[in-house]
Protein backbone atom coordinates (compact mmCIF):
# COMPACT_ATOMS: atom_id res chain seq x y z
CA UNK A 1 0.00 0.00 0.00
CA UNK A 2 1.51 3.38 -1.02
CA UNK A 3 2.21 6.00 1.59
CA UNK A 4 0.69 9.49 1.67
CA UNK A 5 3.83 10.88 0.08
CA UNK A 6 3.49 8.33 -2.72
CA UNK A 7 -0.12 9.33 -3.36
CA UNK A 8 0.86 13.01 -3.34
CA UNK A 9 3.69 12.34 -5.79
CA UNK A 10 1.39 10.35 -8.08
CA UNK A 11 -1.35 13.02 -7.91
CA UNK A 12 1.05 15.89 -8.59
CA UNK A 13 2.60 14.02 -11.53
CA UNK A 14 -0.84 13.30 -12.98
CA UNK A 15 -1.89 16.94 -12.59
CA UNK A 16 1.29 18.20 -14.21
CA UNK A 17 0.87 15.70 -17.05
CA UNK A 18 -2.59 17.09 -17.85
CA UNK A 19 -1.28 20.68 -17.94
CA UNK A 20 1.64 19.55 -20.11
CA UNK A 21 -0.67 17.71 -22.51
CA UNK A 22 -3.05 20.69 -22.59
CA UNK A 23 -0.13 22.98 -23.47
CA UNK A 24 0.98 20.76 -26.35
CA UNK A 25 -2.56 20.49 -27.75
CA UNK A 26 -3.12 24.23 -27.36
CA UNK A 27 0.14 24.99 -29.16
CA UNK A 28 -0.74 22.62 -32.00
CA UNK A 29 -4.18 24.19 -32.41
CA UNK A 30 -2.66 27.69 -32.39
CA UNK A 31 -0.28 26.61 -35.14
CA UNK A 32 -3.12 25.11 -37.17
CA UNK A 33 -5.63 27.93 -36.72
CA UNK A 34 -3.54 31.10 -36.42
CA UNK A 35 0.09 30.81 -37.42
CA UNK A 36 -0.14 28.63 -40.54
CA UNK A 37 -2.99 30.63 -42.13
CA UNK A 38 -1.06 33.83 -41.40
CA UNK A 39 2.06 32.46 -43.07
CA UNK A 40 0.02 31.27 -46.06
CA UNK A 41 -1.57 34.72 -46.41
CA UNK A 42 1.82 36.40 -46.15
CA UNK A 43 3.29 34.17 -48.86
CA UNK A 44 0.26 34.61 -51.12
CA UNK A 45 0.47 38.40 -50.76
CA UNK A 46 4.19 38.32 -51.53
CA UNK A 47 3.60 36.22 -54.67
CA UNK A 48 0.77 38.50 -55.80
CA UNK A 49 2.93 41.60 -55.27
CA UNK A 50 5.79 40.08 -57.28
CA UNK A 51 3.41 39.11 -60.09
CA UNK A 52 1.96 42.63 -60.12
CA UNK A 53 5.44 44.17 -60.26
CA UNK A 54 6.34 41.85 -63.15
CA UNK A 55 3.18 42.82 -65.06
CA UNK A 56 3.92 46.50 -64.40
CA UNK A 57 7.50 46.15 -65.66
CA UNK A 58 6.32 44.36 -68.80
CA UNK A 59 3.72 47.07 -69.41
CA UNK A 60 6.35 49.80 -69.02
CA UNK A 61 8.69 47.96 -71.41
CA UNK A 62 5.91 47.76 -74.00
CA UNK A 63 5.22 51.48 -73.58
CA UNK A 64 8.92 52.24 -74.03
CA UNK A 65 8.99 50.13 -77.21
CA UNK A 66 6.01 51.98 -78.62
CA UNK A 67 7.76 55.39 -78.39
Amino acid sequence: MPTELGWFYFGAGTLLFFFWAYGIVSFALDLKNKILPGVRTLLANRRARKAEEKREREREEKEQQLY
